[in-house]
C-alpha cells in the first residue's frame, strides 16, 4: 500500500511525456486499435460461418488454437520479423489474443438465432443478409457484446508488453520499475492496469444495456 500511495502522490508522475494521463492515453491507442481490427477480422466471419454453417469447424479451431499462443513469445517473434519502432510487434499478438473471443461468441449467438423467428423473417420476404443483420444479429448481440467484452479486457490487461519492445503505455511503469528497482513504479503501473481493465469493463456492460434490447438483455449475464 505504501508503494502504491507513493506513486500516487508523487507529482512528477501526473505531467509530463511519461506521466499517468499520456501513458494511459498510450495504452488506450494501443488496446483500442488491436481491439478495432480484432472485430473487423473476428466479426464477418463469425456473422458468416454461423449464419451458413460452412467453415465452422475450422474458424472455431483456428480462433481456440489462437488463444494458446504465447504473447510474449510472439512478440519477440514479430521483433525479429520486423524490428523495433513500429507497433506492429504489440499489435500483432493483441489482435490474435482478441480475434477468438469475438469470433466464437458472434458464431454462436448467430447460429443459436431462433430457427422459426428467421423462417418468419423469410416468409415476411427478407432476404439472406436482411435475415441475417435484422433478425440474427440482434438476437445475437448479448453474446457478440460479450465477446468484445472478454477481448477488451484481455487486451487491456495484456498491452503491457508494448513497454518491452520500447514502446509506451501504462506497462513502462512496470518495466522501468523493476529495471531500476523502483517498486512504488512498478506497483503503481499494475494497479492502473487493473483499474482500467475493470474500466473498461464496465463500459462495455453499460453498452449492452444500451444496445441490446431488453426482450434479449437476459440471454447473457
Amino acid at each position: 500500500m505504501n508503494f502504491l500511495l507513493d506513486f500516487l502522490a508523487n507529482p512528477e508522475n501526473w505531467s509530463g511525456p511519461y506521466g499517468i494521463p499520456q501513458r494511459v492515453l498510450e495504452h488506450l491507442e494501443f488496446s483500442g486499435l488491436a481491439l478495432l481490427l480484432a472485430a473487423l477480422i473476428a466479426l464477418p466471419v463469425g456473422m458468416l460461418v454461423g449464419y451458413t454453417g460452412r467453415g465452422a469447424v475450422i474458424a472455431v479451431v483456428s480462433a481456440n488454437a489462437a488463444r494458446a499462443l504465447p504473447t510474449l513469445g510472439l512478440v519477440v517473434l514479430v521483433v525479429l520479423l520486423f524490428g523495433v519502432g513500429t507497433t506492429a510487434p504489440v499489435l500483432i499478438p493483441l489482435v490474435a489474443l482478441a480475434v477468438p473471443p469475438i469470433l466464437v461468441n458472434t458464431y454462436e449467438g448467430v447460429r443459436g438465432a431462433d430457427a422459426d423467428l428467421q423462417d418468419a423473417a423469410v416468409g415476411m420476404g427478407m432476404t439472406g443478409p436482411q435475415v441475417l443483420f435484422r433478425v440474427c444479429v440482434p438476437v445475437a448481440m448479448p453474446l457478440i457484446l460479450l465477446g468484445m467484452r472478454t477481448a477488451a479486457v484481455q487486451v487491456v490487461a495484456t498491452a503491457t508488453v508494448a513497454a518491452f519492445v520500447g514502446l509506451g503505455g501504462l506497462g513502462r511503469f512496470i518495466i522501468d520499475g523493476l529495471q531500476t528497482r523502483d517498486f512504488s513504479s512498478t506497483v503503481g503501473g499494475a494497479v492502473l492496469v487493473a483499474v482500467l481493465a475493470l474500466a473498461v469493463q464496465g463500459a462495455f456492460v453499460a453498452a449492452q444495456r444500451l444496445l441490446v434490447s431488453p426482450g434479449v438483455r437476459g440471454q447473457v449475464g
